[in-house]
């Protein structure tokens, strides 16, 4: 990489983090589709273990450089170290693992085991497990609240919120949600819980301090919303609707759609880059759409195909790596490692 693109890399990381405030009119106007490009070049296929079955959600954890992933299909958890770029264990017998969180400080990676209701904590360095925790109804998706030491643990079926407490790994409280229930998120500037419930059509708002309910925000236009992104520094909610393959994005501040996005068939998980500003959506059907985030609004950025089944994303945010886990019927898995084109998406400062 040049100078010129470091420099342009390091004023474009600092111009993301500026606080703004979205115009609703402004943004709206902003947020046209562009054109679809592509965006990354493929980096490397890295073998991962076990057989071609299903992935799931990845978590990385910048501490010890380690990315923690989901596989479904084989009810296991597979550690990939992105330094030494290889596999470095397999935790079995977590029952249909779906969802994975690394809390980096406290040294624990979170799993939910759907097949037997609960959730599994990790030690995050030894990979040996340490507890098992009772949940709701086929468990998923995974948020954590630092200031309370609090998981949140998405019941997708059981339509609930299973809170833990992460300094005794106890089942501390169980919030009903009324709704089959997708993803939730974590957002730093309200410090709330923030969770999908996709059999009502609302984002709900949680007080971790209380465990209470604070808002029921329907969500215009919403057609499945599962997935779930937080963005943090202009505080947007990016909703993947699987019922219609589009994204919304919704400003948390006036509670209003900023954004509407065709995507790839089936989304679902979605990853930011912060320093870039990116947004990456991983769809079933294997096409990724890159988000822009800039002050002046939300665009689309562009489609890559990466793979089969490449329904699942993770970010290493120092080197601007993303990663897809993939399965190919006949072939041995992989984990494919991508990186955007920066000069496609840089830029020259304006």
């Amino acid at each position: 990489m040049t100078c010129d693109i470091l420099k342009r890399l390091a004023w474009h990381a600092a111009f993301v983090t500026m606080s703004f405030q979205l115009a609703g009119d402004a943004a709206a106007a902003s947020s046209k589709q562009a054109p679809d490009s592509l965006v990354m070049n493929q980096v490397a296929d890295y073998p991962l273990p076990g057989r071609a079955t299903r992935w799931d959600y990845m978590s990385f954890d910048p501490l010890r450089s380690r990315l923690f992933i989901a596989h479904l299909g084989d009810s296991a958890v597979v550690v990939f170290d992105t330094d030494a770029k290889k596999v470095i264990g397999t935790i079995p017998d977590i029952g249909e693992v779906h969802g994975t969180l690394v809390v980096p400080n406290e040294g624990v990676a979170y799993a939910t085991a759907t097949k037997t209701d609960e959730v599994v904590a990790i030690d995050a360095s030894t990979l040996k497990v340490l507890t098992r925790i009772p949940t709701g109804k086929h468990p998923d998706g995974l948020a954590y609240a630092p200031e309370a030491h609090k998981l949140y643990v998405s019941d997708e079926f059981g339509k609930t919120e299973t809170v833990v407490d992460t300094r005794t790994n106890k089942r501390v409280a169980t919030i009903r949600l009324g709704g089959e229930v997708g993803n939730t998120q974590y957002d730093p500037g309200s410090k709330h819980i923030f969770v999908n419930v996709q059999g009502t059509g609302e984002l709900v708002e949680i007080d971790p301090a209380s465990d209470a309910i604070v808002a029921r925000i329907p969500i215009p236009e919403v057609n499945g919303n599962h997935g779930l992104l937080i963005e943090p520094n202009f505080r947007l909610a990016f909703i993947a609707n699987e019922g219609n393959d589009r994204l919304l994005v919704m400003d948390l501040n006036t509670k209003k759609l900023v954004g509407n996005f065709t995507v790839g068939k089936g989304p679902d998980v979605l990853a930011y880059d912060v320093a870039l500003g990116i947004v990456y959506v991983a769809s079933e059907s294997g096409i990724v759409s890159e988000i822009r985030v800039t002050r002046e609004g939300v665009s689309k950025l562009g489609e890559d195909v990466v793979g089969a089944n490449a329904h699942t994303v993770a970010i290493e945010p120092a080197a601007h790596k993303v990663y897809f886990p993939l399965k190919e019927n006949g072939k041995p898995p992989v984990l494919r490692v991508m990186q955007p084109d920066f000069r496609d998406i840089v830029g020259t400062p304006k």
